[in-house]
């Protein structure tokens, strides 16, 4: 049940972050391009970057409820879009380059192509 809570917590707090700032940055700079989510998902896979590299360079004994806490958690609130960045690059510096390109090819086009399905199934198209 404590990992679901440290996962909970900071999805909690992920998701109010990406409110926040999307809004914040929405009144400031009102345009059509989603620009807003495009720096929180670069935002949030750069955090993921500095994240994961300094649980590996350190790797404290609290580093599996860290993880659980802020990478799941306040990133994967943030944006879902840090944790596919790091499953890519996982992939690639594991010279598995053939997956890493499948698996981000797939991803964008599979999920594109799923979000377009379910906008046709409720609008009674399909």
């Amino acid at each position: 049940m404590y990992p679901f809570l440290l996962v909970g917590a900071g999805g909690a707090i992920g998701a109010m972050a990406r409110f926040g700032f999307a809004s914040l940055f929405g009144r400031l700079w009102p345009m059509g391009f989603p620009l807003a989510t495009l720096l929180i998902n670069i935002i949030g896979s750069a955090a993921m970057g500095i994240f994961i590299g300094l649980m590996a360079r350190w790797l404290p004994a609290w580093q599996s409820e860290a993880r659980l806490f802020f990478a799941v958690g306040v990133l994967g609130g943030f944006t879902t879009f840090s944790t596919f960045s790091l499953d890519a690059i996982v992939l690639i510096e594991r010279g598995d380059w053939l997956q890493a390109g499948a698996y981000v090819l797939l991803s964008v086009v599979l999920c594109l192509i799923g979000l377009y399905l379910g906008l046709l199934a409720i609008r009674g198209v399909a």
